[in-house]
């Protein structure tokens, strides 16, 4: 009976550390906005879901992102209008780089 108990726990043991050294699932989104002082805030958008990230000094980054296909959307100041990537897929434990994004008049 305690060689049953013992095993039993060992195995719990074993189960627990598995699932405690399981990494986060998810991906990052990045890329560089120019001119850096038009952009305001950058957004991902799947489904429902929405990721927010600050814009300094011109760039963003987005952690944890889900796996699937995004849309970015990057706030800009007057004059410069809004910019929008469609299509952006991310991969679990991948970054996405889109490079620069140029801000229109």
């Amino acid at each position: 009976m305690k060689k049953i108990k013992v095993s039993m726990l060992a195995l719990a043991a074993v189960a627990f550390g598995a699932f405690a050294f399981k990494g986060v699932d998810g991906g990052t989104i990045a890329g560089k906005v120019t001119p850096a002082e038009g952009a305001t805030e950058a957004w991902a958008i799947q489904g429902t879901d929405t990721l927010t990230s600050a814009v300094t000094d011109g760039a963003f980054n987005f952690q944890n992102a889900k796996a699937g296909a995004y849309t970015v959307i990057i706030g800009a100041k007057a004059p410069f209008k809004p910019a929008t990537v469609t299509d952006v897929k991310v991969d679990n434990g991948k970054s996405t780089d889109l490079g620069e994004i140029k801000l229109a008049h």
